[in-house]
């Protein structure tokens, strides 16, 4: 037995990819001069980041907004995606007739 877990494999890329955007994201904005970083945007077209401090209105919009229009969102602080959990709640209420 060699003592590795299963599916850590999977894991260690997940966390390798993750940590390979956000370096990828930070370089994108320290390329642009000073005035024009924005801390916030997409990296390789298509994952969201944002480094910019989190606001309780901004988490609030990604973490609770039933009138989104999808149920995963930017991240509040960080690269990639998190769950809008106010569009499930609001997507089972419709489902469950409540």
């Amino acid at each position: 037995m060699t003592g590795k877990r299963k599916g850590g494999g999977l894991k260690r890329l997940v966390t390798l990819a993750t940590i390979a955007l956000a370096a990828a994201a930070v370089v994108k904005e320290l390329r642009k001069p000073g005035d024009e970083r924005t801390w916030n945007g997409t990296v390789a077209s298509v994952v969201p980041y944002d480094f910019r401090m989190p606001t309780v209105a901004r988490a609030k919009e990604r973490l609770w907004n039933p009138e989104a229009s999808s149920v995963v969102g930017p991240r509040v602080f960080g690269v990639g995606w998190t769950v809008n959990v106010g569009k499930v709640v609001s997507l089972l209420r419709e489902r469950l007739g409540s």
